[in-house]
């Protein structure tokens, strides 16, 4: 039985995460480059996401924030906020005055993270056509995005989302918003009826502590806020309108009475979907398997890695943690010593998410020889094959079943022996 603990509830108020959404021009960017002029924030970080605005409001009066370079890559957009959390954890536990992270704006994050789901699908289908004479795309149609890309693009933006939920400092997110036909239960639009939207991933007003809409033909207001010190009852209290001299820094450091001495990062736990075994340690090395113990000091890069590591949940989160460590590996962000300890940590939580099976690994040996001598060198024809054989999307091998991996195995032999007939058929066929 487990044991139970509890503590008492601290009071503090956590580091603010306040979403600006809007129409266009309506000051959402203008608002976060305003709020660089206080002298209570130390420096703020600008991260442009396709608004381009980042620039041309360092011309307001004492605007101070740095412009974060990127070449519009995910790991580069995401290797940017880990090292902004990174030295923001610095400045905290130094007493400086905090780090503010801006992010302009979380509408293209979307964008972006929807394109790599549409471009996965496209050469996948492309490659159907290829190697199976799948029928092509119509001028005017999209390619299907399957359940396992749509799991990938929105775990990367959970990743996203996790580290400035617990950034060490003041993280503003801007996102257009507007309205839209109303639609019924069936997804028809319903005459004469508006529903207002905001363009980003679904959860994210869940996830910020206040969110904030600005409209340039009224004041802006405050849709909802988590706080004890303000609060917007849903269905009772009308949204509070915004003063005509309001900033951010008013609605940090007096609405939500952020102190800076005090605040804190909010408490967040990682939830282990994997049941532990009751014959098997829940952490730990595998029997007979060295790990190296950590480097001395972890660099930012490495820490993020093993935090996405211990949310990992399945096997494809495995696979793009491994690829992402020897990619930081080379591109100098971590050093060797740090990505052995890495890859060790990931043998261990690999065995604790997918315990090995003697029966099923020898499956996936015998389908990995019988790929090789039917042809099937391409990990990409070889998924198609395998999906083909199955009936459903297969993303990786692993992914299938004992039943399965027979029923492939059966059709890989069937195709070997095809392709190399018996020496006395051979004779008969010349």
């Amino acid at each position: 039985m487990t044991a139970l603990r509890t503590r008492q509830p601290t009071g503090r108020v956590p580091w603010p995460l306040i979403l600006i959404e809007g129409g266009e021009k309506s000051g959402k960017s203008w608002a976060c480059a305003q709020f660089s002029t206080s002298p209570r924030i130390g420096q703020m970080y600008w991260l442009d996401l396709g608004e381009g605005a980042a620039d041309e409001y360092g011309a307001i009066p004492g605007a101070k924030y740095l412009v974060i370079e990127h070449d519009g890559t995910w790991a580069q957009i995401q290797g940017a906020v880990d090292a902004v959390k990174a030295e923001a954890a610095r400045a905290a536990a130094a007493g400086e005055p905090p780090v503010v992270l801006v992010i302009d704006s979380m509408t293209a994050e979307w964008e972006l993270l929807k394109d790599l789901a549409s471009d996965k699908a496209l050469r996948r289908h492309e490659l159907r056509v290829r190697k199976y004479n799948a029928k092509p795309l119509g001028p005017d149609e999209e390619p299907k995005i399957s359940m396992d890309l749509w799991n990938d693009i929105n775990s990367r933006h959970r990743k996203l989302m996790t580290a400035v939920m617990t950034f060490p400092g003041i993280v503003l997110l801007t996102a257009r918003g507007k309205e839209v036909a109303a639609l019924d239960e069936a997804g028809k639009p319903i005459e004469k009826k508006r529903d207002y939207r905001v363009e980003g991933h679904k959860t994210l007003g869940f996830d910020v502590s206040c969110w904030i809409r600005l409209d340039r033909t009224k004041p802006g207001t405050v849709i909802g806020v988590r706080s004890v010190h303000v609060g917007i009852r849903p269905g009772y209290d009308d949204p509070i309108e915004l003063a005509r001299d309001w900033s951010i820094e008013n609605i940090v450091f007096d609405t939500l009475q952020c102190a800076p001495a005090e605040a804190h990062t909010r408490d967040l736990v990682a939830l282990q979907p994997a049941e532990p075994d009751d014959n098997r340690p829940v952490s730990g090395p595998p029997a007979n398997r060295p790990v190296s113990g950590p480097p001395a000091a972890l660099s930012a890069a490495a820490t993020g890695l093993l935090d996405d590591l211990r949310q990992a949940t399945d096997e494809t989160g495995l696979r793009r943690i491994w690829n992402a460590a020897g990619e930081a590996t080379r591109e100098g962000r971590i050093s060797p010593a740090e990505l052995e300890h890495v890859r060790g940590q990931w043998r261990i939580r690999k065995e604790q998410l997918i315990p090995s099976n003697p029966a099923t690994e020898q499956m996936h040996k015998k389908i990995h020889v019988l790929c090789k001598e039917a042809g099937l060198d391409d990990r990409d024809t070889r998924l198609l094959f395998l999906s083909d054989v199955t009936g459903r999307e297969i993303d990786t091998q692993r992914r299938l079943s004992f039943d399965e991996g027979k029923a492939v195995i059966d059709r890989l032999e069937a195709a070997v022996a095809q392709s190399n007939p018996p020496a006395d058929q051979e004779g008969q066929a010349a």
